[in-house]
């Protein structure tokens, strides 16, 4: 049958939008190397949460960072690794932060970890978990105080975050979060303080 010149105009205009669209559409790139047990901060313990509970990625390439969620376990340090390693748990922070200060790291920053309940957030910050209860003061030692304040100093600075209450923030001021955490007994001027602080060494 022949093609009237018409059709293969209109034939050709459609091939020619198909290749734009498909030029400008956004294509999955190879995700950079990554090593076994590597850390983003210095001196923490790799213990690598379960692959259920977050997803590749390749921040801030593909997501801009710019925020830190502060998290309380509502348990103990153990627990914490015990529940990001479970895959039915379906959750893990970046960090998990004991009482004695020592700091474990249980997903890459590169990659998106399920902490915060609410998509955009998982993809736009790093969450750090700090062992003991909303409930008791007793939970937050000096020691704690100062260690995640360390840390995160240390991502503030690799991502360029401001050190404020605007982009350090805690789980309970995440949008359609039901928690409540890091709770009243968290000493948000201290901690904001000892960041900037650390930041400056």
């Amino acid at each position: 049958m022949a093609t009237s010149r018409r059709g293969l105009l209109i034939g050709g205009a459609v091939v020619a939008l198909g290749t734009i669209g498909y030029l400008n559409a956004p294509h999955a790139r190879p995700h950079r190397p990554r090593k076994a047990g590597e850390l983003d901060y210095a001196g923490a313990q790799w213990v690598a949460a379960a692959g259920a509970n977050w997803r590749t990625a390749d921040r801030p390439d593909d997501y801009r960072v710019d925020r830190i969620v502060i998290h309380v376990v509502q348990g103990s340090f153990d627990s914490a690794l015990r529940a990001f390693q479970d895959p039915g748990h379906k959750a893990a922070a970046h960090y998990v932060v004991r009482k004695d200060g020592h700091v474990a790291q249980t997903v890459r920053e590169l990659d998106v970890a399920f902490h915060a309940g609410n998509r955009e957030y998982n993809e736009r910050s790093v969450g750090i978990e700090h062992e003991g209860f909303v409930d008791e003061a007793s939970s937050f030692t000096d020691t704690m105080y100062t260690s995640s304040a360390r840390l995160t100093a240390a991502i503030c600075a690799r991502y360029r975050i401001a050190v404020d209450r605007e982009h350090i923030i805690g789980h309970v001021e995440v949008p359609g979060t039901d928690h409540t955490d890091p709770g009243p007994h968290w000493d948000w001027p201290r901690y904001i303080k000892l960041v900037a602080a650390a930041g400056r060494v």
